[in-house]
């Protein structure tokens, strides 16, 4: 399965498909990653993560899930704040690449490989959007944390003011395409990423999801002018 599948300028893959395309060029940007979000993040993404950290509220020592982990950034961030982490990611490309001493495992955020209320926290950074069943994953969430247990899970979004909105467009529609084929060995990645917050449902919805599986306290903030939004909700 190719990046051209996911870049077909059109409807975007569903179900199966989704997922073997994702996973499949995932696999691919994995050496480069960490380096060209730094550049089309213009390093901003340390400043999310580390809210994303904050936002759990926990104290040292808690155990957390980092889903969708990719390079271990998050896991990274979650180790300095002292708390004992496990990385999981569908692309095993991602978990060869990553960066942390965080154990890692492969496996599909719709079906975790962990026991009920086995964590005290989970994190989730920029893949939301990658998901094929949104609800499915928060439902295994829900499952996996403690009761008061909590999520944070960060992602892009589409700012509400129309200058911004414009502003994010000519970055994320234009200079990001740019940016991945100058900066990235599978240019046609970074022309999906930007398409691929169609998948995102509106922040009431997302966070109408994250109520619907058992979640209470549910929130949702952005942050860069509205084009980063992060989801935080406590296991009821």
């Amino acid at each position: 399965m190719s990046a051209r599948v996911l870049d077909t300028g059109g409807a975007l893959p569903q179900g199966d498909e989704k997922r073997r395309a994702v996973a499949a060029m995932f696999d691919r940007v994995a050496p480069d990653y960490e380096r060209v979000n730094r550049v089309i993040s213009l390093g901003l993404d340390r400043r999310w993560r580390a809210r994303t950290v904050e936002s759990l509220h926990l104290p040292h020592g808690g155990r957390v899930l980092d889903l969708a982990c990719g390079t271990g950034d998050l896991a990274r961030d979650l180790e300095r704040d002292d708390h004992d982490v496990i990385g999981v990611d569908l692309s095993a490309g991602m978990l060869r690449a990553a960066h942390t001493s965080a154990p890692l495992a492969q496996g599909d955020a719709a079906a975790l490989p962990f026991a009920s209320e086995s964590f005290d926290g989970v994190t989730c950074g920029f893949a939301l959007r990658n998901f094929v069943e949104l609800p499915a994953v928060f439902a295994e969430v829900a499952r996996i944390l403690r009761r008061g247990g909590r999520v944070a899970a960060l992602d892009a979004a589409v700012p509400e003011h129309l200058l911004l909105r414009a502003g994010n467009a000519i970055w994320f529609r234009g200079a990001v395409p740019l940016l991945g084929r100058i900066l990235s060995s599978d240019a046609e990645a970074y022309r999906y990423l930007p398409r691929s917050t169609r998948y995102l449902p509106a922040g009431p919805a997302l966070v109408a999801a994250l109520e619907d599986a058992g979640f209470t306290a549910c929130a949702r903030v952005t942050m860069t002018g509205g084009s980063v939004q992060l989801l935080t909700g406590t296991r009821a």
